[in-house]
């Protein structure tokens, strides 16, 4: 037996917070009996559950690690048509992706139908870290490199210290190459970064997402997250 919000979630309807609401707002039924009390204990396999007037699969859950492709866009549809990141994966099955990368940045996204993982890796209080490499205008020195380290003031708040090196310098082509380690997920976040400290970004891949990169992918590539590595995510957000 399993909490009601928390099958609600892994259906992949929607977050277990949003589920709560739906319970709560009386627009859950089980087995045709409107319920309102959350913590209430349903079997996924049996029960009969009814989310707005539909019907929950419990599908089982799967978990997708995807090498974005730059001018994709991180969503499960696109009313203009782009490309979403949803194409790239082989499964029938109603997945989202954890988070988003701006249509511009390529690197590692993962995708899925289980809410509540979803939901607990883009929890801000949870620190998982991402990894990026940015190629930016200018010749970055130590003095930005610090106050990058230190956190800078974004117009949503200061950001928390990040971890940064410069890989490459090139004073011909005044360019740099820079690699980033933050555990937060704003909007834009690693390139309002640079921006501040006088140093946009030409090309953003994030390479890394917690212990997981992109070794053996290519652009457009995917492969399913193996049992292991999703239960050593859950660990590392929840830790």
């Amino acid at each position: 037996m399993e909490r009601l919000q928390k099958v609600i979630a892994q259906a992949g309807v929607t977050s277990r917070r949003k589920a709560e609401g739906l319970i709560t707002e009386g627009k859950v039924t089980v087995n045709g009996k409107k319920i309102t009390e959350l913590g209430t204990k349903v079997d996924p396999s049996k029960d009969e559950i009814v989310v707005n007037g539909i019907p929950i699969d419990k599908e089982e859950p799967v978990y997708y690690m995807l090498y974005k492709p730059s001018g994709v866009i991180s969503s499960v549809s696109d009313e203009h048509g782009r490309k979403v990141v949803t194409q790239y994966i082989p499964t029938d099955k109603r997945i989202f992706p954890v988070g988003r990368l701006d249509s511009d940045t390529s690197g590692l996204l993962l995708l899925t139908n289980d809410g509540d993982f979803a939901n607990t890796l883009m929890h801000p209080k949870y620190k998982v870290t991402k990894t990026y490499i940015a190629k930016v205008e200018g010749i970055i020195f130590r003095e930005q490199l610090k106050q990058l380290e230190r956190g800078v003031r974004l117009e949503d708040g200061k950001t928390a210290p990040a971890k940064v090196k410069v890989l490459k310098a090139d004073s011909k082509k005044n360019t740099s190459v820079v690699e980033m380690t933050i555990h937060e997920g704003r909007n834009r976040q690693v390139r309002r970064m640079f921006e501040t400290v006088g140093h946009p970004v030409i090309k953003l891949k994030r390479e890394q997402y917690g212990f997981l990169n992109l070794k053996g992918l290519n652009a457009g590539e995917c492969r399913e997250l193996r049992p292991h590595e999703v239960k050593q995510l859950r660990d590392l957000a929840v830790t």
